[in-house]
């Protein structure tokens, strides 16, 4: 069942052809809203933005994205300066609102095809960007508010044949990523992370990990555990998928989903916990028809500093690692690149 929560474009919504539990009419401040729907069992909320008072302040809107779960949200937007500048738009994407639309089609599009982050990363503004809402953020969390926050990446890490070491890989990643970052593990429909006692670990199930992740946007990385959650996939901004290149493994994943390879083409695929030599690599690659984006060999998470993570993290994009320039020349020398 559905809510509504309508003020100016209220005669229009009355037309939506869905299974309505509640409506609200008339404009009401962002608190009324989540008191009213915070602990309210609702399959989707399209909410009028006209609704939210004083909705050109963008920090109303980071109220109800700490506090609802905003992936469960349709926003129809109004057509005034503000609501249709890209700047206000880039900022509703940095608090991880994606469904917005300003017509019926567009709401009963969004209704059976939510966003995700990659259907409206184009509407991102990345350069020099620092949001009121993330400052905000920082300073509802005990952090200095005049500290200037990069935009959160999402990185999913999924298993593709089993038991691959995403657990275990987050957990390296984090340690390295955490020299020069703010790192935050979320892991989804499992509690595997509690053996390694470690801290900034936050767990999820389907139903709430989009709002999870939302509460977490005052890290600059999130590492997400995405297990077999299609809603923690949606909400990633990149995503790795590991595969282990073990015979048995291979096998059993070719008997039990012979066509899997073929859905990876063009995505991040790493090969981990490898002991493949380069020439393997470029067999494997011609082979199953996918480019390797990384060959991961075994590490030992007992260590602090090693030096394929770091490559592999320049890779990725992080620039600000360990001696990473050493760390790639030396790592081409081994062949654990695989281009």
């Amino acid at each position: 069942m559905n809510v509504i929560v309508a003020n100016r474009y209220q005669s229009m919504l009355e037309g939506l052809q869905i299974d309505v539990i509640k409506s609200l009419n008339g404009e009401f401040e962002a608190d009324e809203i989540v008191n009213q729907f915070q602990n309210f069992f609702y399959q989707r909320m399209i909410l009028d933005i006209t609704a939210i008072k004083n909705y050109q302040d963008i920090r109303n809107l980071q109220k109800l994205s700490i506090s609802l779960d905003m992936s469960k949200v349709i926003l129809l937007l109004d057509d005034s300066p503000e609501s249709s500048s890209p700047v206000y738009l880039s900022k509703l994407i940095s608090m991880g609102i994606y469904n917005f639309t300003r017509n019926l089609d567009g709401i009963m599009y969004l209704y059976n095809n939510p966003n995700s982050y990659r259907d409206v990363a184009q509407y991102q503004q990345l350069d020099n960007f620092t949001t009121e809402a993330n400052i905000n953020n920082q300073a509802m969390r005990g952090q200095p508010a005049n500290v200037a926050m990069q935009m959160t990446r999402i990185i999913g890490v999924k298993n593709i044949t089993d038991n691959s070491g995403a657990t275990t890989l987050i957990y390296i990643l984090k340690k390295h990523l955490e020299k020069n970052y703010s790192v935050g593990i979320i892991e989804v429909n499992k509690r595997d992370f509690m053996y390694f006692k470690e801290k900034d670990v936050f767990s999820a199930d389907e139903s709430n990990v989009a709002g999870i992740i939302n509460n977490h946007r005052d890290k600059e990385v999130l590492l997400v555990d995405v297990n077999d959650s299609k809603s923690a996939l949606n909400q990633c901004t990149d995503v790795v998928y590991l595969i282990e290149p073990s015979v048995i493994k291979l096998n059993k994943l070719m008997l039990t989903n012979p066509h899997i390879l073929s859905t990876l083409a063009g995505k991040k695929v790493i090969l981990n916990q490898s002991l493949l030599s380069s020439k393997d690599v470029l067999d494997f690659e011609y082979e199953s028809r996918i480019s390797i984006f990384y060959n991961m060999p075994a590490l030992n998470e007992r260590e602090k500093d090693v030096q394929v993570v770091d490559a592999f993290l320049l890779k990725l994009g992080f620039e600000r690692q360990g001696n990473y320039e050493g760390s790639q020349k030396k790592n081409s020398i081994l062949g654990l690149f695989s281009k």
